[in-house]
């Protein structure tokens, strides 16, 4: 999960807590939801947003093109998606930022824990303000700082979960700044990867404590063992041909 600061503090079992009361609150809003202004309320935080309309607004006209989803990408996000299906999108915006696709991927896998409809996302962002959004699980702060002076300074965080090539563009570009930050000889047992993914999920300033030799927490362990395990088929992903 990108956030600036401190590690993250992830709760995976909030999800089953909170299941009745965020289904009824999606039920409710869905309706909001599918409002074709998306400014939301005063903060723009709620509401779904839609592609911007480069005739309306010429500053959030992407400079390069958006890569074509593979044959088993949903044209509408929902909650049940396969990273694998974002293979182009993965290996374009990597390329891009100049980071790994397969270390963007592995992320992609990580961050799948939790589904990522955008009504979902919206309802329980309601429920917890502070709630990451997109299929990056990327926090507004983060998203707002990777995004200054880049050819998608003109987005917004809210746009994360019905844009999912902006959400993989964004945490492409996020890994490029944390790689900046890396110390030119980390002492600590962590290769590069593992490296920018515990920046990913704990905070730069965690990233660099651990490239000197610091013990992850546990959250930041288990982010790092999944991670791990998630190496292989991520490689397997944007490895294959055909997709794009």
């Amino acid at each position: 999960m990108a956030e600036r600061g401190g590690q993250t503090r992830r709760r995976p079992w909030l999800w089953g807590a909170v299941l009745l009361v965020l289904l009824v609150s999606w039920a409710c809003g869905r309706s909001g939801d599918t409002s074709t202004d998306g400014t939301g309320g005063a903060t723009g935080a709620t509401g779904a947003t839609r592609k911007p309309d480069a005739s309306a607004h010429p500053s959030r006209t992407p400079t390069t093109s958006t890569p074509k989803p593979s044959p088993g990408s949903p044209t509408t996000p929902s909650g049940k998606y396969d990273p694998a299906a974002y293979a182009p999108q993965v290996r374009a915006r990597a390329a891009e930022a100049g980071v790994s696709s397969r270390l963007l991927m592995a992320i992609l896998y990580n961050e799948s824990y939790k589904p990522h409809d955008p009504a979902l996302e919206r309802a329980w962002q309601r429920y917890k303000p502070g709630a990451a959004f997109g299929i990056a699980n990327m926090h507004r702060a983060a998203f707002d700082e990777t995004k200054r002076g880049r050819a998608f300074a003109g987005r917004r965080w809210e746009e994360l979960p019905d844009d999912r090539d902006l959400a993989v563009r964004a945490a492409a570009w996020y890994l490029h700044d944390l790689a900046r930050q890396l110390p030119a000889h980390p002492s600590g047992p962590y290769d590069k990867d593992e490296l920018l993914a515990l920046g990913y999920n704990a905070g730069a300033g965690n990233m660099q404590a651990f490239a000197r030799g610091a013990t992850p927490g546990s959250q930041a362990a288990d982010y790092l063992s999944r991670l791990r395990s998630n190496w292989e088929k991520a490689g397997r992903a944007v490895a294959r041909t055909g997709r794009g």
